[in-house]
């Protein structure tokens, strides 16, 4: 059975940095693309950063919105999909959702409805 744990998310204040992390079980961790996705309050979910299968050659990808602020990135041995999150911004407020997918070349990194198992969400507050 596969589960996906998000946490880390708290209130922080405007500039802040949180990592938010995901533990992965009963999925081979290398072959799966993960994924962060959020959903502000009133909003749809939408994409925030995503890191291919590790056969892949390929890269992380982010939102306009947040690149340069945060990293996406795993580690292998712990099956954990980590989000460092830094200079947070008020509209940076949302439930985080881990999800994974099973890795493929030709699919956008970025397309949630293309993730298949999710995880429950974690919220992330940015105080101004």
């Amino acid at each position: 059975q596969v589960q996906l744990v998000a946490s880390g998310g708290r209130t922080v204040q405007a500039g802040a940095s949180l990592t938010l992390s995901c533990v992965a079980s009963g999925l081979s961790f290398d072959t799966y693309d993960m994924g962060w996705f959020r959903q502000a309050p009133g909003k749809e979910r939408a994409s925030v950063a995503a890191s291919p299968y590790l056969l892949s050659d390929g890269t992380p990808a982010y939102v306009e919105s947040v690149k340069g602020r945060f990293t996406i990135y795993r580690d292998i041995p712990k099956k954990t999909v980590y989000l460092q999150m830094n200079s947070l911004r008020p509209e940076d407020t949302a439930v985080y959702y881990c999800a994974a997918r099973y890795g493929s070349r030709r699919r956008s990194l970025l397309d949630l409805n293309d993730y298949n198992l999710w995880g429950q969400g974690t919220q992330v507050t940015v105080s101004s």
